[in-house]
């Protein structure tokens, strides 16, 4: 907890960004009858039927510091998913960075382990060499701002009934220019010494 901590209180460095990343799945859901359009004093109205269409897997970027994000929706949440994130995150959007601090929990396909079964091992080794890795621990996935991030598209774009992959990613980056253009950032006030004073149960007894 400690390391995240020490983090996030980091002044800003141009070279170094700060990222945070998370996943959310996602249930696509269909109506089974077409709505009533919503009109001049009348809402939209849905019947309460809808079909299940599978579900997917919202990835989760944001550079807290640059009130930042990235979201986008895939069919699977795999290895090879998660590296495909990786390498757009270091060679699309900070190709020209130094390296990149990057607070992720500990999934088990989060790995370095899985650049390399998505990528020959030249292309692999690059991509882990610009990347420094805080993990969340285990059960302290709050700590991680991406999740903050998340929940505001859930209750802000995925509030309702979306039937589709190709609609959700129409969505899901509309909602993303919005608060990008708007430049929405997360506050955080948590400290190591706030840690050390609320959380002295997490501590070990010495």
């Amino acid at each position: 907890m400690e390391d995240i901590l020490a983090v996030y209180a980091l002044p800003y460095n141009e070279k170094i960004p700060l990222v945070c990343m998370d996943e959310q799945p996602v249930q696509l859901l269909k109506d089974r009858y077409e709505g009533i359009p919503m009109k001049p004093g009348s809402v939209k109205k849905e019947d309460f039927q809808y079909i299940r269409n599978g579900t997917c897997s919202i990835f989760m970027f944001t550079a807290p510091l640059e009130s930042w994000r990235h979201v986008d929706a895939q069919e699977h949440r795999t290895k090879i998913d998660y590296a495909h994130q990786i390498d757009y995150l270091v060679n699309t959007v900070y190709a020209d960075k130094e390296k990149i601090r990057l607070v992720q929990d500990n999934l088990n396909t989060h790995t370095i382990g899985a650049l390399y079964d998505a990528f020959p091992a030249e292309k692999a080794r690059a991509i882990a060499e610009k990347l420094e890795i805080h993990y969340t621990p285990k059960h302290g996935s709050w700590l991680n701002i991406a999740e903050i991030e998340l929940s505001a598209l859930t209750r802000q774009c995925l509030n309702r009934r979306i039937g589709d992959l190709e609609l959700l990613k129409k969505e899901i980056s509309a909602w993303e220019t919005n608060r990008n253009v708007n430049a929405k950032s997360v506050d955080w006030h948590f400290t190591t010494d706030d840690a050390r004073g609320r959380l002295k149960s997490l501590y070990p007894k010495i």
